[in-house]
């Protein structure tokens, strides 16, 4: 994990393997670039002429643009690099939170490799100093676990160390943000960790040790369901998707709880480690990146984990559904009726849409504990991606308000969400003759769809929401800001947020 520093050091004055600046465009009516505040040293160094050196170079200001330029005398790092932050605020605005943390991922990416590098950014509050620190830390992420032998000696390693410029160490709130960036990134990153993980490593159970270890490291409590207390318990849904797999399925229950909580938030996640679509078999070149599609248990996981780093005074309880979606001959087959824990009957017509039963038994189990609110999340539906694209997810609720706050949360930590209806005249379509319920519905409307069969099985008065990241979950592009390439860790930071706030009690 890339280390975190302080420090109230110049940037003139740091030794370090490279200075981080940030560059903008002019603002409106102005021409050529602006070097931002954080960077007066460093332009003085350049004889107030960095800007125009690098527009030489032919850097612009936009948003994730870096250049790198020998360093001038007077500092004592060998490199600057210049970081686009996109258009120069007016006098009385600042630079926006979510574009210094895409700026400062974009620098620790580029930077990696390096030992130790200073970002002189824009701080003027602790916000930005905050935003700047977790960009740089999310930035900074690598998966190396796999390499070996030359590749291993080839691959460059994360930016070591981060000194964060123009901060005040010793101000408890500049120290406070700093310890909660620091712990939001190394969560994130162990989601990311969890996703990238190859299916044949991270099974059912090898998950549920993962989190069993971790929660004896952070003072979580720990409950695994294997194959023969979900049997047992009446677990129709989760032994139904992992009835055609060698690795059986599990049910993990994560508890973290405060003395002065005075709400409980539970948190539910999607864990199938491995989704061939069962006997409803995906078609060729949708296979190679299902191991994404444990990614909202991941980030259920690394949520709660976080919370009990951060000592959050409000109880959080994560259940992670684990199973393993292959076809065999004991696999679900279409057809086949499950009996849901809740004691529902689902007639199965795909056994490709297996996220929403394993959801299904979680969301009615942890509804027995009679939480303050449910938040399901899960790479849910490729409806939800042709409907929002591969950046944004879906948010969809039982209560208006509550699905706006969300919505809200996850725009002010950097994660695009888009809220979505759950329009009744779509329950009709998963009508069943045989049965309670079917597992499919009209295909127009899919991701609505599969939110309105979860619906079914939240607690009556519960409030309750779904996010769908089947887009954001796994990235297969280039990697831009602080995003990498494979798993995101989407979700996390919003669930963090939004548990930061119940234990506030902004929201009600």
């Amino acid at each position: 994990m890339t280390a975190l520093t302080l420090s109230t050091a110049g940037a003139a004055s740091l030794r370090a393997d490279a200075l981080v600046v940030g560059v903008a465009k002019s603002p409106k009516g102005g021409k050529g670039l602006v070097v931002a505040p954080g960077a007066e040293a460093v332009d003085k160094a350049f004889g107030g002429k960095l800007a125009s050196v690098l527009e030489t170079l032919g850097a612009s200001g936009a948003e994730g643009e870096v250049t790198k330029v020998f360093s001038a005398s007077g500092l004592k790092t060998p490199v600057v690099l210049a970081v686009g932050l996109g258009t120069a605020p007016q006098k009385d605005e600042s630079y926006d939170s979510e574009g210094l943390r895409r700026a400062a991922g974009c620098a620790a990416r580029a930077l990696s490799g390096a030992k130790k590098a200073g970002f002189a950014l824009p701080v003027e509050a602790v916000e930005d100093a905050e935003a700047i620190a977790e960009g740089a830390l999310l930035g900074a992420y690598a998966f190396t676990a796999y390499r070996s032998g030359q590749d291993a000696k080839d691959a460059k390693g994360p930016l070591a160390e981060v000194v964060l410029l123009g901060t005040k160490p010793r101000d408890k709130a500049f120290k406070a943000a700093a310890e909660r960036a620091a712990v939001l990134a190394e969560e994130v990153n162990r989601a990311r960790d969890l996703v990238n993980t190859p299916p044949n490593d991270l099974t059912p159970e090898a998950f549920a040790a993962v989190a069993t270890a971790a929660g004896k490291e952070h003072g979580v409590k720990v409950q695994v369901l294997d194959e023969k207390a979900l049997a047992k318990g009446g677990y129709g849904g989760i032994l139904g998707v992992g009835a055609g797999s060698q690795n059986p399925p599990r049910l993990v229950k994560l508890s973290y709880t405060h003395s002065k909580a005075a709400k409980t938030l539970a948190l539910i996640g999607k864990g199938i480690t491995y989704d061939s679509g069962g006997i409803s078999l995906k078609p060729a070149g949708h296979n190679e990146t299902m191991k994404c599609d444990m990614s909202g248990a991941a980030a259920v996981f690394a949520a709660v984990v976080t919370a009990a780093r951060l000592g959050l005074e409000v109880n959080v309880t994560g259940w992670l559904a684990l199973a393993e979606n292959m076809p065999s001959g004991s696999a679900t087959r279409p057809g086949d009726v499950l009996r849901m824990y809740s004691g529902k009957t689902v007639e199965v017509l795909n056994t490709d849409a297996e996220g929403r039963l394993v959801l299904a038994d979680a969301l009615t189990r942890a509804s027995e504990e009679n939480p303050d609110a449910i938040v399901d999340v899960a790479t849910l539906t490729g409806a939800m991606v042709l409907a929002l694209g591969n950046r944004t997810f879906g948010v969809m609720a039982n209560d208006d308000a509550f699905r706006t706050a969300i919505h809200e949360i996850a725009e002010e930590v950097g994660e695009a969400s888009w809220p979505m209806p759950l329009p009744a005249d779509l329950r009709k379509g998963m009508d069943s003759p045989t049965a309670d319920i079917a597992n499919m519905g009209e295909r127009m409307g899919g991701g609505l769809v599969a939110g309105l069969f979860l619906k079914e099985f939240v607690g009556e008065g519960i409030t309750w929401a779904h996010l769908d990241i089947a887009g954001p979950a796994f990235h297969e592009g280039a990697p831009y800001g602080y995003t990498p390439k494979g798993g995101t860790g989407s979700s996390v930071r919003t669930l963090v947020k939004l548990a930061e706030r119940t234990a506030s009690g902004d929201l009600g």
